[in-house]
């Protein structure tokens, strides 16, 4: 037993230094590790990235992922370093980087699905099936509707219909190390080691013709056949079966590889065996073995197309090379995070980013399992310190306990959350993040909404909308465009999990008499009726006992409400069902059995509703509808277009409450349109009447330029209104040479290639229309010929520099008040300087981090030599498109967060009110800590009053009698910019003290005010 005193000292030891243990990021730097920018590239970085004001990398997954992964979220072995980016050495060198400038590093950590290429766990579970060792990791229906799948695994990866594929001699058998394989394409499958004696008998005759039935070797084939027809079968799962299975087969192998190797007539005999079953393309008799041994495996080959429907296994999304895991089970807990809890204890890493937390089975118990396993790793640390030679075996159960009292009698504590942690979720309209999360925020997809809504004039709003339909010759409501999105992908691409979710349902309403007489096909309607109409991601119901929340029951209320609405034609008592199932009231008569099979189904459920909701609306319907395309993001609500001033505050005071370390991000990953991109298109909410006219004649102009396809145009009109869109983002104002605008055209196709496939309109993934496809590329290469004849390029390049102008002060707004707001400031690669990048992997590509090393070096000591600062930043905003003044804010802003970031995290957040002419136009706030002072300054909306961005939002003429109200009592003091040096003196207006605008934003248009101390 523990020693109970010396489990009370390591806890009060722990206790006491939780706090310093736990490292909260100041702001953040998300970085891309690949073959292109590995270890030794991040270490590089580092000195430049302190110097920019970043406390804490923000690491893509570098764990080991399939080969060639450009991302890292396809990940093989949740245990091994990438050895693409870099070896152990590399990596230890870039983590004493970060230590010696004082930085931490957060890890985004994949818990939810695995590669099922080059993945050792997979290829166990394909050669050995429910008797793997590794059989419970992955989450596969062993037993689906289909009987011709029980005990085996559909493997859906072949390019055309298995018959096909296999006589066209592409599936090949090879022999090495003593083991059969299969080979296709990339892939690499294993042969059962029971079913390999299916080749070796084919062999054995062989053997028997050359060295003769007495022969020593010949007798060894034979008794190694006989040991693998001896083998325990596939199906038998007790403990003592598997262990003799996965050790008798290694012997099998060992002894068939080494008379492989001794004997040259026997090597001649399996390599001629090996010809025979790989068949002769064009006699399909000759492949019948071929297809014997495949019949017996544990997988399945089939067409990837099959998956749509039969697949068994839970995927990532509709993904069929990335296999979820059962991350719920703790045996799979503990070894897929054996290296990061190592990583977490040597403090290489201090903080997780969770990927896809939507899809676990059980979020917050998730959640909870990675606090307690960072709280057990300071206690043995603390062991080992204090006591090294002390070995405790239920050590961690009597710490757990303790834990779980601390937790229950302190829940502030911060010895029960002593690791940070963000998660990737995507918050719906008016969702918040669960507080009994264990976690200190998002990612930030719902701050970059609400800060890029700001530059949205929602006064506009309407005159967008009737633009976007009289030219497409659409009014569909976004709502709708959803429901039948999430419908269409409930329907193809993840039919297959919709009806497995039917199935279970029908099994538990089977066992009652209430509900038995409800059909597998009603209850395959019900479900995707009420998953078409989920205003959220998915519910959080504990099946384990606890109460379901007020939150959940709104949802789901809503949900089957909406439903309901929608198909008078289906029974109600279905919906009633389906929500009493959901909310886990039981039917009287049903049994332990039966209530747990409904607790199952609630908990699947769960983890299906976000794939569809991305899919469906992310994925599809984001690029269906157009109004205006920078709302259509990752979190967005292209629904309401948008947000007030006032809401941007008061979502701001919120996150300090409650998640005042979240992360604050503009661009990420998966952003759709970098933050630059979007500040360009807002623009476009200033001027409707203006872009109105403009595309008028701009479709004029092309619509020669288009081609007739089966009666219609190519593109079609909304096509078309993406496309404008999608210049006015992205295109660039500098001058181009030949090169450049072939590269600009060819993003600009890519990408256009990329959105009409997921809206599915015309094409698609699934299946491509070449024709179509070719058809849209052509109009954007003649759009964008540089030819004298292409009118309509010149009258667009006058437009766009209107645009853009406009785009690059939303820009600096949006830079300053992320910078200074709520949180933790995210800054996605790159983005420091202008981005004007696209979806990814527009946004993945590589960055030129030469030139922004160098740029803040210059801008760092022209800024140490200058004697008055507003200079530099008049000549940095006069040559705006450069970017330098981008760079300049970020590095000044930074810096000055970290120096203080005390004020950021104790002090008081203070929105502050403009009154005046251009009051509307204003985003300020303050913070306040005792003598500590700042406020923040950004306009917004200045297309009208700049001329689309012309003349800078600075000065008199601009801001005119605007000013902002300080709060409460404040007196009369001076105040300094941190970007331009300039001291500006508030002043007495009535009974308020005021900060005039004209002064505030005399030579710059964004101003972070620092109260000078008497």
């Amino acid at each position: 037993m523990a020693d109970e005193d010396t489990i009370s000292d390591v806890f009060e030891n722990v206790r006491r230094r939780a706090s310093e243990a736990k490292r909260n990021p100041v702001s953040t730097y998300r970085v891309q590790f690949n073959h292109n920018f590995t270890f030794r590239d991040a270490a590089a970085l580092v000195p430049y990235l302190h110097e920019l004001g970043i406390t804490d990398i923000y690491a893509s997954p570098y764990l080991k992922a399939r080969p060639g992964s450009m991302h890292g979220y396809d990940i093989t072995d949740h245990n091994s370093l990438n050895p693409e980016i870099g070896s152990e050495e590399d990596y230890r060198s870039f983590v004493a980087r970060l230590h010696k400038h004082g930085m931490g590093q957060i890890l985004d950590f994949v818990p939810n699905h695995m590669s099922i290429i080059d993945n050792p766990w997979w290829m166990d579970v394909m050669e050995n099936g429910l008797s793997s060792p590794f059989a419970e990791f992955f989450d596969i229906d062993w037993y689906p509707a289909k009987a011709e799948l029980y005990e085996k695994v559909l493997l859906p990866i072949l390019e055309d219909q298995y018959g096909k594929v296999l006589e066209a001699g592409l599936l090949r058998l090879d022999f090495l190390n003593g083991a059969f394989y299969i080979k296709y394409g990339e892939h690499t499958l294993p042969i059962g080691p029971r079913t390999a004696a299916l080749p070796l008998e084919d062999c054995l005759a062989r053997v028997r013709e050359t060295l003769g039935e007495g022969h020593a070797d010949f007798l060894e084939m034979q008794s190694i056949i006989t040991a693998s027809h001896n083998l325990p079968a596939r199906h038998e799962t007790t403990q003592e079966r598997t262990s003799e299975r996965l050790r008798e087969k290694e012997i099998i192998k060992k002894r068939l590889w080494e008379l492989h190797q001794k004997n040259e007539k026997v090597r001649v005999s399996l390599a001629e065996t090996v010809d025979a079953f790989n068949g002769k393309v064009g006699v399909s008799r000759s492949f019948d073995r071929l297809h014997e041994l495949l019949d017996q495996q544990v997988y399945r080959l089939s067409y990837w197309r099959v998956a749509l429907d039969e697949i068994n296994y839970r995927r990532f999304f509709d993904n069929n090379e990335l296999a979820a895991i059962r991350t719920e089970s703790r045996r799979v807990f503990n070894l897929s995070h054996k290296l990061l809890k190592q990583l977490l204890r040597e403090r290489a890493v201090t903080g997780l980013r969770i990927d896809h937390v939507d899809g676990l089975f059980d979020p917050s118990e998730y959640l909870w399992r990675l606090q307690k396993a960072r709280f057990l790793g300071l206690c043995r640390d603390e062991l080992e310190t204090a006591r090294p030679a002390v070995d405790q075996p239920d050590f961690e159960e009597k710490l757990l306990e303790k834990y779980d009292e601390e937790l229950r009698l302190n829940p502030d504590s911060a010895i029960v959350h002593p690791l940070y942690i963000v998660v990737e979720k995507i918050l719906g309209e008016k969702e918040r993040l669960r507080g009994t999360w264990p976690v200190d925020g998002t990612t930030g997809y719902e701050f970059a909404n609400l800060l890029d809504g700001i530059f949205v004039n929602r006064r506009n709003v309407r005159a967008l909308r009737n633009i976007y339909c009289w030219f497409t010759k659409t009014d569909e409501d976004f709502r709708d465009i959803a429901y039948y999105c999430k419908d269409l992908i409930m329907r193809t691409s993840m039919s297959a999990e919709t009806n497995v979710a039917a199935l279970r349902l029908d099994r538990v309403a089977e066992k009652s008499r209430w509900y038995r007489d409800f059909t597998l096909n009603s209850l395959r309607d019900t479900i995707r009726e009420v998953i078409a109409c989920f205003p959220v991601y998915r519910t959080y119901i504990n099946a384990s006992g606890n109460p379901v929340s007020d939150e959940d029951k709104t949802v789901i209320s809503a949900a089957i409400s909406q439903a309901r609405r929608r198909n008078p034609a289906l029974s109600g008592s279905l919906f009633d069902y389906l929500r009493d199932t959901l909310l886990l009231k039981y039917a009287p008569d049903l049994d332990e059995e039966g209530r747990r099979e409904q607790q199952q189904f609630v908990m699947h459920f769960q983890q299906l509703t976000g794939p569809i909701m991305a899919k469906g609306v992310e994925d599809t319907a984001f690029y269906r509808y157009n109004p205006i395309v920078s709302s259509n993001d990752v979190g967005g609500n292209p629904a309401r277009l948008g947000n007030t001033v006032r809401e941007f505050h008061l979502h701001n005071a919120i996150r300090h409450r409650a998640f005042k370390h979240s992360l604050l991000a503009t661009s990420t990953h998966d952003s759709k349109r970098s933050e630059d991109v979007r500040a360009r298109i807002n623009v476009l909410s200033e001027m409707p009447g203006k872009w109105k006219t403009a595309r008028v004649r701009w479709s004029r102009l092309n619509r020669r330029k288009k081609i007739t396809l089966n009666e219609e145009r190519v593109p079609d009109r909304n096509e078309e209104f993406l496309i404008y869109q999608t210049l006015i983002g992205t295109y660039p104002i500098e001058e181009m040479d030949e090169a450049e605008r072939q590269k600009c055209a060819d993003r600009i196709q890519t990408y256009i290639l990329k959105a009409i496939r997921e809206a599915k309109v015309h094409t698609s993934w699934v299946s491509p229309d070449t024709a179509y496809e070719e058809g849209v590329a052509a109009f954007i290469a003649a759009i964008l010929d540089p030819s004298p004849s292409n009118t309509f390029l010149v009258d667009f390049i006058g437009f766009n520099k209107q645009v853009s102008c406009g785009g690059m002060y939303n820009s600096l707004s949006q830079v300053v008040l992320k910078a200074f707001s709520p949180g933790t400031p995210d800054l996605y690669q790159g983005n420091e300087l202008w981005n004007f990048s696209l979806v990814d992997p527009d946004n993945r590509g590589q960055v030129d981090f030469t030139l922004r090393i160098k740029t803040l070096e210059v801008l760092k000591e022209r800024a140490a030599k200058s004697e008055n600062l507003s200079k530099l930043t008049e000549e940095l905003l006069s040559n705006i498109s450069d970017g330098r003044v981008k760079l300049y804010v970020t590095w000044k802003a930074l810096n000055y967060r970290r120096e203080n970031s005390d004020l950021f995290n104790e002090g008081t957040y203070v929105p502050l009110e403009a009154a005046g002419g251009r009051k509307t136009n204003i985003c300020a706030f303050a913070w306040r800590m005792g003598s500590k002072q700042i406020a923040v300054v950004a306009p917004r909306l200045v297309a009208k009053f700049t001329q689309n961005g012309a003349v800078p939002p600075v000065g008199r003429q601009v801001w005119g009698d605007t000013v902002l109200q300080l709060p409460g009592r404040a007196r009369i003091m001076p105040y300094r910019n941190i970007f331009t040096g300039e001291l500006i003196q508030s002043a007495a207006n009535g009974r308020r003290v005021v900060l005039p605008v004209a002064q505030v934003l005399a030579t710059f248009p964004i101003a972070a005010l620092e109260l000078v101390s008497d």
